[in-house]
């Protein structure tokens, strides 16, 4: 058996192979290293030339559309061009003449589409791919649109099959608005890379813009691929919002110019439909680096500060509505200073004296803190979660619950006790402060929302973005407006309250946000802003000036509020009121409807004044606005040829009657013509003119009739 089997020799058999299948193993090992680090690039471009069996179809995105159906945002194709150095085959050298022959054209051809570059810069760059043998080489950087994308595919060589010419393409769906930066937060925007929702209605209805990808696979036939639909795309829907862009545009300009001339940070406006809760504007404006504004971020409906005076509105409903006070209540504000256990609360007016004893409806109209705070301290101080289920019973602590991202509801404490009985949330100057709207904080949303309850006879109406899902023109779901509460108070309740409002601004701190046009009812409010740990004493101090309110206060159709953080003095809540009352004129004025009969009177001119001369434009004229002149003349205007005389006018007739046209030789009768045709007639007979005015000629030099001699002047002295 040893003789058979010689161990020695199989033992150095098996060593040979195994050193063999080792150093191949080392190969394949630094193989894969060397493509996976130094060669990553060049196989990454060449995946992303590979053709795959399934192939993803991206759907259109929806548009987002006004109230009116105007394009707020719409998906418009945009490419990103490349071009494969290695496309036409193995024949390098037909590949290589042809390039190389309209390289030259192809980048005059780019520079003349990008002037920002020029051609030699393309030739660098193209040639920089062409050496490194690319199949992905970006012919431009960024994304062009499809007027610009089919103006480079015209170019030699970029116009031929990507096969043969190898110029090929990424097709993006890119949002635009029509409209630039208008409710630009509210609207959103996209991750322009991915295609993806980043913020606003964009986000929250993704969905349903978005639409259902689509497949597609590719067959090879005839060394020719081919694209095989398996599933088509299904594009998104579009969204019809209750935004009204003109509104909007008002809202938007008013709130800017606003915050330009007092130095505002951070300025908030939003206009409210009452009976439905359309979200007619919304304006969120952020002073940035370069001292301009624009919408970064979405306050309306996040920023949590404290709402200050607007907040007492809430804070007398309870008490009205709970019984424990009425309208001829008093109460005694001292000099404008008064203690509250143990802190110091000031009115405005202090350093004047105060307001001494007023009434409660004085308290809201002068929106004076001691008196408001001393009201609710008195009836609640003992009970202060009775204050706040009040609160929960108007509506001013709900959850809104709206569909954008970011939103924050109201932070209203509730008053906790402990085992023991004592209070662990909760201090004395607690309430005071509350009931003045201090250590609260509530959204400008959730305040407006609860002023529109107001206006709206008490029922509360969730505000509303969206009204509708649209798809090819027919609608296929709707959002129909939501009443929250039903009745935020009692009648009598309601009543009084809507009367306060209305003196605030006739006859209180509220007068800057009035017009003489409608009745306006709202609230001023003036608050200063914590600094966080900082609390409200360190450095300058920031405000929060607002107004809040609605109109025609008889019959109110929108509801408004305008916020604005600003910092230092002055600090007056008139700033806001004063956009308020732009915007609501504003809106006013274009509702306005005016019926012509209106300004018809004694002395209105129906008949337009006609000039005399040729009078075919004015018999076309006069046709053309329904008015029939008398006319002596039946020859016809169409041969081209004028027709001469005078028009005669009066507030219930034309006449336009023809003369014939005098001699050659002799100067005709111009006056009551115009300057064109009196010009014309004259210089045809070789008379110079020279004209002084504007209207129509109420004298001339040359008297009519007179015999023409060579090289006569006439003057013609023109009048309106």
């Amino acid at each position: 058996m040893s003789s058979l089997f010689d161990r020695k020799k199989i033992i150095k058999r098996y060593k040979v192979v195994a050193y063999a299948m080792l150093a191949v193993g080392l190969v394949v090992i630094i193989k894969v290293a060397y493509i996976a680090t130094v060669k990553r690039d060049y196989w990454m471009d060449v995946a992303s030339r590979l053709v795959r069996d399934s192939v993803d179809v991206k759907p259109i995105r929806g548009n987002i559309l006004s109230c009116d159906g105007r394009l707020m945002a719409s998906s418009l194709p945009e490419f990103r061009m490349f071009m494969d150095f290695k496309a036409g085959g193995d024949d390098n050298e037909t590949r290589d003449s042809l390039w190389e022959a309209k390289v030259d054209s192809i980048c005059m051809g780019l520079h003349d589409i990008f002037p920002t570059k020029t051609a030699a810069e393309f030739k660098r760059h193209l040639e920089e791919g062409r050496a490194k043998g690319s199949r992905h080489w970006p012919v431009w950087r960024g994304r062009v649109s499809y007027n610009t994308f089919s103006e480079v595919k015209q170019l030699p060589v970029f116009n031929l099959s990507a096969n043969k010419g190898g110029f090929h393409y990424e097709k993006f769906n890119a949002r635009q608005r029509p409209f630039g930066s208008l409710a630009k937060r509210t609207i959103g925007d996209l991750f322009g890379a991915k295609d993806t929702a980043q913020f606003g209605l964009e986000l929250s209805y993704d969905s349903i813009l978005r639409g259902k990808m689509g497949k597609i696979s590719r067959q090879k036939v005839r060394s020719k691929f081919l694209d095989i639909t398996i599933q088509d795309p299904v594009n998104g829907a579009d969204i019809v919002t209750t935004i009204d862009v003109n509104i909007q545009d008002l809202a938007e300009r008013a709130l800017i110019d606003e915050l330009k001339l007092v130095n505002g940070n951070v300025g908030v406006a939003v206009v409210m439909e009452v009976k439905t809760g359309d979200i007619k504007a919304i304006v969120n404006m952020t002073k940035c680096a370069d001292g301009e504004y624009y919408e970064i971020k979405n306050s309306a409906v996040s920023d949590l500060l404290e709402p200050g005076s607007v907040f007492k509105t809430a804070s007398l409903m309870v008490a009205l509505d709970d019984g424990v006070v009425d309208t001829t209540y008093t109460v005694d504000t001292g000099s404008g200073i008064w203690d509250m256990y143990g802190a110091k609360m000031r009115d405005h007016n202090w350093h004047r004296g105060g307001y001494q004893v007023l009434t409660l409806p004085q308290t809201l109209e002068y929106s004076s803190n001691i008196g408001v705070s001393r009201i609710i301290d008195k009836y609640y101080g003992k009970n202060p979660e009775k204050f706040v289920q009040g609160l929960n019973r108007i509506g001013i602590r709900e959850d809104l619950k709206l569909p954008i991202v970011g939103y924050a509801p109201p932070r209203i404490r509730m008053p906790k006790k402990n085992s023991r009985g004592q209070y662990v949330n909760w201090s004395k100057t607690a309430l005071p402060w509350m009931s003045i709207g201090y250590e609260t904080q509530v959204p400008p949303i959730s305040t407006l929302t609860f002023y529109n309850a107001i206006a709206n006879n008490g029922t509360m109406m969730r505000p509303r973005f969206v009204k509708a899902v649209e798809k090819d023109g027919q609608v296929i779901q709707e959002f129909p407006p939501q009443v929250i509460k039903q009745r935020i108070c009692k009648e009598k309740t309601l009543r009084e309250i809507q009367t306060i409002l209305e003196h605030v601004v006739s006859q209180g701190l509220g007068k800057k946000a009035g017009s003489p046009s409608f009745k306006v009812a709202g609230k001023t409010g003036t608050a200063q802003i914590s600094k966080g740990l900082s609390g409200y004493k360190s450095g300058t101090m920031n405000y929060l000036l607002s107004f809040v309110g609605f109109f025609p206060a008889d019959a109110p159709r929108y509801s408004c509020i305008v916020c604005i953080q600003k910092p230092g003095l002055p600090a007056s809540s008139g700033f806001s009121a004063l956009v308020f009352h732009n915007i609501a004129e504003g809106i006013m004025a274009q509702s306005l409807k005016l019926d012509v009969a209106d300004a018809r009177d004694s002395l209105s001119i129906f008949i337009p004044e006609v000039k005399s001369g040729d009078l075919v434009a004015a018999d076309y004229v006069l046709k053309y606005l329904g008015i029939d002149a008398y006319k002596n003349w039946s020859l016809s205007p169409t041969d081209g040829h004028p027709i001469w005389g005078k028009a005669e006018w009066s507030p219930k007739k034309m006449t336009l009657e023809h003369k014939p046209a005098c001699a050659d030789n002799e100067v005709p009768d111009v006056t009551g013509m115009g300057a064109r045709d009196a010009v014309y007639a004259l210089e045809r007979r070789g008379v110079k003119v020279k004209i002084y005015g504007r209207g129509k000629v109420t004298h001339q030099s040359l008297p009519p009739g007179h015999r023409i001699r060579k090289g006569d002047r006439c003057t013609l002295k023109l009048e309106i």
